[in-house]
């Protein structure tokens, strides 16, 4: 028997390997940390598997396509028929496509269910991240109904013990979920239609010896995220879009292709997860002018204002922000026709003659001229049966005949893969960016999808809506875009291509916020986080907080401002503008470079921002000490062989060796139960 062939693909710090036995789909081999270049299996997989008790006489490891009905008894990669045939698939024979030296496309064929599929895998070497996807084709007769298709597949080692994914739900999103890995299969689900509050797609695994693995999808609809055990010892981590009955239906000759799936993996642990996310994620973006900017600071008037618009009233508060260092004035829900509460009025853009005789250019003009950029908040996939929109056109709504229509927050969805749908929100968006100078949108999307019409239109929906976006940024590419689904419904590396700024969550409460933005952390940059200062008492919960730790909580995100200027005391506002004033110096450290986060068991929680030669840490006490001294903090990131000249808020306090802060610890003076602490420390 000739020599196994092998392939490899290296990053920095990962590497996966392949196995090319001749007429089958390629094996994995490995998925990790980073091997020495060489290090290459010693022998066939087969060879070193004897066949156990009770098998099948052909041994079927994971491959990178598993099958159906063929000896693979796991989860495979692909659930399709035709007319009920055709339901069992296997890989007959592969051919290996190389693309530059960071990527490889499997070309996977089926010579009997004639159903080919091609998996493209890069492995980045900027950002150790493997993207993952799979086109699959008809080449047979008849219609392939497809059922289940993974964008991806990877394998686990034998001692993955947990995986943490996030739950949540408006107003309370990141809510980490912590399950142990065992014989049992772990599986998440979204059915909703766009990402969702209470299911994000993606996850952290975490290894005994400290190594983990992490993956997200890179998709804004329903999803599946699911690992299986393996009937040797491994894990088998799968995701993909979930599909309804008959959602996919590929007609001869017709293809599909899945969302990327992006995995990464550490030796160090989920910190280093992390910053390879936030490299893939930042690589993703398309920013105006070709990169990121200093990320303006943002005054929204939502919380201030609701729909109670008045111009000259926030004429005055365009004014006031100008004085403290606002550089962006962004008017959310309220502007529009007949737009006075939730229970009229989204399909109408166009200004409501009774709040704005003139139109928004006043308001916009006054914005502009005082030096700030005029935002606007929209909500283009959206429809009330109160609108003008739906009286003329009650058949853009999706629906299913016979079914009732289903509302949530007095709204209908706009069935966004209708042509002439697509072309009246274009039309009406576009007049308001080429007249107003718009130079930023709100994107909002304020409930799940039902009734999405009699064939299912899901996906088709998702495509519509990433379309339309493209299509407005095309036409206007110096306007931003930002991503909010009722706060954080719609994160996730898919529609980030697309836009520049996610809304986190409606709830601005502080100590909410707190762990909502941790949680997003793993997985995206604090850039593109968007981070604001809310009013006391707090919209969402009630709660009050002072304005130190309200604005101490916002500063390593995408900075704003979400209340009425004119009701503060002069002491709170000059407090706020010293905050505007400290982002400003630092966003550019906060905004590039790595993140670490860690906690202590006193209620404290950190995190780093930099390189390990000149961090800013940002130390969160989100409630009073319950002890007598503070425990210390320590910093494993920091080089042990140099000495760090520490610094809090600007005021040198004293010198020290790396390896005595990253193994003893930062001494921490007293804080308060609400309270924020910015250290600085620069190697000397």
């Amino acid at each position: 028997m000739p020599p196994p062939e092998y392939l490899c693909l290296h990053s920095r710090n990962c590497t996966a390997i392949w196995e090319l036995p001749p007429g089958e789909g390629p094996l994995w081999r490995y998925w990790g940390p980073r091997l020495p270049d060489g290090a290459m299996p010693p022998a066939a997989l087969r060879s070193q598997r004897p066949e156990p008790s009770f098998s099948l006489h052909f041994d079927q490891p994971l491959s990178v396509f598993p099958g159906v009905g063929l000896g693979w008894f796991g989860a495979s990669a692909l659930l399709a028929h035709r007319g009920g045939g055709d339901w069992a698939q296997a890989t007959t024979a592969t051919r290996v496509e190389p693309v530059g030296s960071d990527t490889l496309r499997f070309h996977l064929s089926d010579d009997v269910a004639h159903i080919p599929a091609i998996i493209t895998a890069r492995l980045d070497p900027a950002t150790d991240t493997l993207t993952l996807s799979t086109t699959l084709s008809n080449v047979g007769d008849g219609v392939l109904d497809v059922q289940w298709l993974a964008a991806g597949n990877v394998p686990l080692p034998e001692d993955a013990q947990s995986v943490r994914s996030f739950s949540g739900r408006h107003n309370s999103e990141f809510v980490a979920l912590d399950d142990a890995l065992s014989r049992s299969t772990w599986r998440r689900e979204n059915r909703r239609g766009l990402t969702s509050h209470d299911c994000f797609p993606g996850a952290v695994v975490t290894c005994a010896d400290g190594t983990a693995f992490g993956a997200q999808l890179a998709w804004s609809g329903n999803h599946v995220n699911q690992i299986e055990w393996c009937d040797d010892g491994r894990r088998h981590w799968q995701m993909g879009e979930w599909l309804a009955p008959g959602e996919v239906r590929l007609a001869p000759g017709a293809s599909i292709t899945t969302p990327e799936l992006l995995a990464t993996c550490s030796a160090e642990g989920a910190n280093s997860v992390a910053q390879a996310f936030h490299k893939a994620i930042r690589a993703r973006m398309k920013w105006p002018k070709g990169e990121m900017t200093p990320r303006k600071v943002h005054l929204n008037t939502w919380e201030g204002w609701y729909f109670a618009h008045d111009q000259a009233a926030l004429k005055d508060l365009a004014t006031a922000g100008a004085a403290i260092g606002i550089e962006r004035f962004v008017l959310d829900d309220g502007w529009f026709h007949r737009r006075n509460g939730d229970d009229a009025g989204l399909g109408d853009w166009w200004a409501d003659a009774g709040k704005y005789p003139d139109g928004l250019a006043p308001l916009a003009d006054h914005v502009t001229g005082l030096g700030m950029e005029f935002g606007l908040w929209v909500e283009p996939e959206m429809l009330s049966p109160d609108s003008d929109l739906y009286r003329a056109h009650p058949d853009w709504a999706l629906s299913i005949a016979g079914r009732p229509l289903l509302a949530a927050r007095n709204q209908l969805v706009l069935d966004l893969t209708r042509p002439e749908v697509s072309d009246y929100l274009f039309g009406r968006i576009a007049a308001l960016l080429e007249t107003l100078r718009v130079a930023y949108l709100k994107w909002d999307h304020n409930r799940d999808l039902s009734t999405v019409g009699a064939q299912a239109l899901y996906r088709r929906q998702v495509h519509g809506a990433y379309a339309l976006m493209a299509r407005i940024r095309a036409a206007f590419p110096m306007v931003e875009i930002e991503a909010c689904a009722g706060g954080g419904g719609r994160i996730d590396a898919g529609i980030i291509t697309h836009t520049h700024r996610f809304w986190a969550s409606d709830c601005i409460d502080a100590v909410s916020r707190v762990a909502i933005q941790r949680g997003f952390l793993q997985f995206m940059p604090p850039e593109i986080m968007g981070s604001h200062v809310g009013a006391s008492l707090a919209h969402s919960t009630g709660r009050m907080q002072g304005m130190a730790f309200r604005a101490g909580v916002a500063t390593p995100g995408h900075f704003g401002v979400e209340l009425d200027l004119r009701k503060l005391t002069e002491a709170e506002t000059t407090e706020l503008a010293q905050n505007i004033a400290r982002y400003k110096r630092l966003r550019h450290r906060f905004h590039r470079g790595r993140v670490w986060q860690g906690e202590t068991p006193d209620h404290i929680v950190w995190q780093a921002h930099g390189e390990p030669a000149s961090l800013l840490l940002h130390v969160t006490r989100t409630q009073p000490t319950t002890q007598r001294h503070q425990p210390h903090l320590r910093l494993p990131m920091l080089d042990r062989a140099r000495q760090y000249r520490v610094s809090r808020d600007g005021a040198e306090t004293f010198m020290a060796s790396g390896a005595w802060l990253a193994s003893v610890g930062l001494p921490m003076p007293p804080m308060p139960g609400e309270d924020v602490m910015l250290w600085e420390l620069t190697a000397a």
